[in-house]
């Protein structure tokens, strides 16, 4: 298992690190900071809750860190989260601040943040690594479906078939720290972090030559249409999507143009236990 477990702290108040330290190291998977209430660590084998409660000025300071000091500037802070270093992800959660036209510009004021930890287990997808064609990964979110996909990525770029271009739209999939990787890519392993999916994956088939193109989160009818004009251009697929069940995704109207087009192969979805199953993706 690998963590940018120090990048992690940074983002904290130091008068929260030490107790995070001493007790999330090894399988804290969220702190929760909510105004007035107190800090409460998510682990794998239960919840546990600090005793003071959390202050308007802890989560300004998380913010400030894990936006580097320009949080309203970040893009990603008006869809509810910033993408902090070492690949960790703060979900933000209080009063927006609406335009003119009535669309959020952002946050007014946050009063509760979840901050993921960004885990590496190389090896976990070595199972899923010999399927052939394109593989979407199905879960509820939280369920590892990004921590899934790294690892098949891994896998596909070592296996010798082609190169692998990953579009890391928001930096946790391979996010660097302190100028080096976090996570290991793979040997043949391209990354383009930051565009969105439409530009990010024409720039990868136009100047890259992938045999196999990847990326996180399929979540608006946008994104389909941008992997439907990708994998018709003979290149395989690796993706996300939040779904519990392959009779999920084809209840979902945004998912069932890319459902019914017979693009992906296989699924591979995601158990509470952190296991997976693979299943052929037509009906």
């Amino acid at each position: 298992m690998r963590c940018a477990w120090q990048a992690y702290l940074n983002l904290l108040p130091p008068r929260l690190r030490q107790r995070v330290d001493d007790w999330g190291r090894e399988d804290l998977q969220e702190l929760r900071l909510r105004v007035g209430r107190p800090p409460e660590l998510v682990l794998g084998r239960g919840s546990r809750f600090l005793t003071e409660n959390a202050q308007p000025e802890d989560l300004r300071y998380v913010v400030n860190a894990a936006s580097r000091y320009s949080p309203w500037s970040s893009a990603t802070a008006a869809q509810g989260y910033l993408t902090a270093p070492g690949g960790h992800r703060v979900g933000l959660c209080g009063e927006a601040a609406m335009r003119e036209d009535g669309s959020p510009a952002g946050f007014r004021e946050v009063d509760a943040l979840c901050l993921r930890v960004a885990r590496d287990f190389p090896g976990i997808a070595e199972k899923a690594g010999t399927l052939s064609g394109s593989v979407l990964i199905l879960g509820r979110p939280g369920s590892g479906k990004t921590t899934l996909l790294r690892d098949l990525i891994r896998q596909r770029s070592d296996r010798g078939e082609g190169s692998v271009a990953v579009l890391d739209q928001r930096g946790e999939l391979f996010p660097r720290w302190e100028g080096a990787d976090c996570f290991p890519p793979g040997r043949r392993t391209d990354v383009l972090t930051g565009f969105d999916k439409a530009r990010g994956l024409d720039i990868l088939l136009r100047t890259m030559g992938p045999r196999c193109v990847a990326l996180d989160e399929i979540t608006a009818e946008s994104d389909c249409q941008a992997l439907l004009r990708t994998g018709w251009c003979g290149v395989t697929l690796l993706a996300t999507a939040h779904a519990k069940s392959r009779e999920d995704l084809w209840k979902r109207s945004v998912y069932r143009p890319l459902a019914e087009s017979g693009l992906f192969d296989v699924c591979l979805i995601l158990q509470p236990d952190k296991s997976w199953r693979a299943e052929r993706m037509a009906q």
